[in-house]
C-alpha cells in the first residue's frame, strides 16, 4: 500500500527540476531577509518591531500580486500543456495589467492610511516612548518601500509566466542575485560602512527596493533576449489586445484567486494584530520567530507551486483521471515527508535562533516556544499548502476561496479575536490553538481533493 506514494526516478527527476530551482531561489531570498531580519535586530528592538510591522501590511500587497496573477497562471500552465504561444502571450498580458492596477491602488492606500495602519499593531502593553519610536521606524521604512512595488510587480508577471513554462532557472538567478545585492548594500546602509552614512532601517529599506530593480532588470531583459525558445514574449507590447472570450475566463477564474489571496492576507495581518494584544514583546518576538519559519517554508511553498505547475500541464495535455490523481498523491506525500524534516530542523534550533537578536531574555524565551508550535504544525501546512494549489490547477478557485481564506475569516480570526480580547490566555498557547485549527483544514482538504471535481481541462 505504501508503494502507491512513492514515483519512479522520471516522476521526481520531473518534480525536482521544478522545485529545485524555485527552492534554492526562495531559499537564498529567505536566508538573506533573515539576515536581514537581524542586521536590523542590531539596531534595537523598537526598528525591528517597525519593520515587522510594515512588512505585514506589505505582505497584503504582496498576496495580491500573486493572487491576481495565479488566475491567469492556471491558464498559462494549460496552454504550456498544448504548446499554444498565443495563449501564453494574453495570459501574461492580463497579468501586467492587472499588476499595474494593484500597484497603483496599493501605493494610494498606504500614502492614505499607512500611519493608522501601523498604529492598530501598537496598541498593546509597552512604554510609550517605545510605541512612538517603533510608529517613527516604520513609517520611515513604509515611506521608503513603496518605491519597490512597481518592480516587484512587475518581475513577478515576468517570473510565474516563465516557471509555468518550465523555465525555472532564470527567475532563481535573477532571485538570487539580487538578494545579494540586498544583503551587500544592506550592510553598507544599514552600519554606515565604506564611507556610507548608518542609515539604520532606512538603509534596509533603500537596498530592498535597489534589488528589487536589479531583479525585474534581469528576468525581463532575459525573456526579451530568449524570444526564440519563449516566443510569447514576442509582440506582448505591441497591443494591451486580450480576447474577450478568455479575458472572461481568466477574471472568472482570477478573481476568486485575488479577493482569496486578499482576505488571507489580510487576516494572517488581523492575526497578528490579535496577537500584538499582548504587548510590544510579542511584536518583536514574531518577528524572530517569523523570519525562521519563513526560512523552513519554502520547501513546502516549492512543492505547492509545483503541486500547481504538473497537474496544470498534465490536465492541460489530455492526461487520464487517473494518471493525474496518481502524480497528485505522490507530490503530496514529498510535500508532507519533506516538511516533516524541515519542521525537526526548525526544533532542534528554536534555542539558538533567538540568541542572535539584540533584545530582552523575555523576548528571546517567547519566540523559542513560538517557533517550536510552527515547527510542529508545519507538515500540516504542507499539506494544506498542497491541497489548495491542487484545487486551483482545475480551476476551481471559488472552492480555493472557500477553503482557504473562508476558513481564516471564519474559523481561526474569530478564535484568535476572542482568545486575545476576552481571555488572559498567555501568547504560546494562544498562538498554538489557532494554529492547531490546521488539522480541521486537512480533513476538508482531503475531502475536496478526494471529489475529483478539480480534475478538467480549461484549453478545450
Amino acid at each position: 500500500m505504501f508503494r502507491k506514494f512513492i514515483g519512479d526516478r522520471a516522476f521526481y527527476r520531473h518534480v525536482l527540476a521544478i522545485a529545485i530551482p524555485i527552492i534554492i531561489q526562495n531559499g537564498i531570498t529567505n536566508f538573506v531577509s533573515l539576515l536581514d531580519n537581524i542586521m536590523v535586530g542590531q539596531v534595537g528592538t523598537a526598528p525591528m518591531s517597525g519593520v515587522s510591522i510594515v512588512n505585514n501590511l506589505l505582505f497584503v500587497f504582496n498576496m495580491c500580486v500573486f493572487g491576481a496573477t495565479s488566475g491567469a497562471g492556471i491558464f498559462t500552465a494549460q496552454f504550456h500543456g498544448c504548446r499554444d504561444q498565443e495563449g501564453i502571450r494574453h495570459t501574461f498580458r492580463f497579468k501586467l495589467l492587472i499588476c499595474l492596477v494593484l500597484t497603483a491602488a496599493s501605493i494610494g492606500l498606504f500614502l492614505t492610511w499607512g500611519r493608522d495602519l501601523i498604529l492598530l499593531y501598537l496598541q498593546g502593553e509597552g512604554d510609550t516612548s517605545a510605541i512612538a519610536d517603533s510608529l517613527h521606524y516604520g513609517m520611515g521604512y513604509l515611506g521608503i518601500m513603496l518605491w519597490g512595488l512597481p518592480p516587484f510587480a512587475l518581475s513577478y508577471a515576468y517570473s510565474s509566466t516563465l516557471r509555468e513554462t518550465n523555465e525555472t532557472v532564470i527567475p532563481m538567478i535573477a532571485g538570487i542575485t539580487a538578494v545579494f545585492v540586498n544583503l551587500a548594500l544592506n550592510y553598507v546602509l544599514i552600519f554606515g560602512k565604506f564611507g556610507a552614512p548608518a542609515l539604520g532601517v532606512n538603509g534596509a529599506a533603500i537596498a530592498t527596493v535597489v534589488s528589487r530593480y536589479v531583479e525585474l532588470a534581469i528576468v525581463a531583459l532575459w525573456t526579451h533576449r530568449n524570444s526564440g525558445t519563449h516566443p510569447f514574449i514576442t509582440g506582448a507590447f505591441r497591443s494591451v489586445y486580450i480576447p474577450g472570450r478568455l479575458f472572461r475566463l481568466i477574471s472568472i477564474k482570477g478573481f476568486p484567486l485575488l479577493v482569496n489571496e486578499f482576505f488571507w492576507s489580510t487576516g494572517m495581518a488581523f492575526l497578528n494584530q490579535c496577537y500584538s494584544i499582548r504587548g510590544l514583546d510579542v511584536v518583536a518576538a514574531f518577528t524572530i520567530a517569523t523570519t525562521i519559519s519563513n526560512l523552513s517554508s519554502v520547501v513546502f511553498m516549492a512543492m505547492g507551486n509545483s503541486v500547481g505547475i504538473i497537474m496544470g500541464q498534465m490536465l492541460g495535455a489530455g492526461a487520464s483521471a487517473g494518471a493525474v490523481r496518481d502524480s497528485n498523491r505522490k507530490l503530496i506525500f514529498v510535500a508532507v515527508a519533506s516538511c516533516a524534516v524541515f519542521g525537526g530542523l526548525m526544533a532542534a534550533v528554536s534555542g539558538v535562533f533567538p540568541l542572535l537578536y539584540n533584545t530582552t531574555s523575555s523576548v528571546r524565551s517567547i519566540a523559542t516556544a513560538l517557533i517550536l508550535v510552527t515547527a510542529a504544525i508545519m507538515p500540516f501546512n504542507a499539506y494544506t499548502t498542497s491541497a489548495y494549489f491542487t484545487l486551483r490547477s482545475g480551476g476551481k478557485t471559488a472552492i480555493t476561496f472557500i477553503f482557504d481564506s473562508g476558513f481564516v475569516w471564519c474559523i481561526i480570526v474569530p478564535l484568535a479575536f476572542v482568545l486575545s480580547r476576552f481571555t488572559a490566555l498567555p501568547i504560546v498557547p494562544l498562538y498554538a490553538a489557532c494554529q492547531a485549527t490546521d488539522l480541521i483544514k486537512c480533513v476538508l482538504g482531503r475531502w475536496m481533493i478526494k471529489r475529483g471535481s478539480w480534475i478538467q481541462n480549461l484549453t478545450t
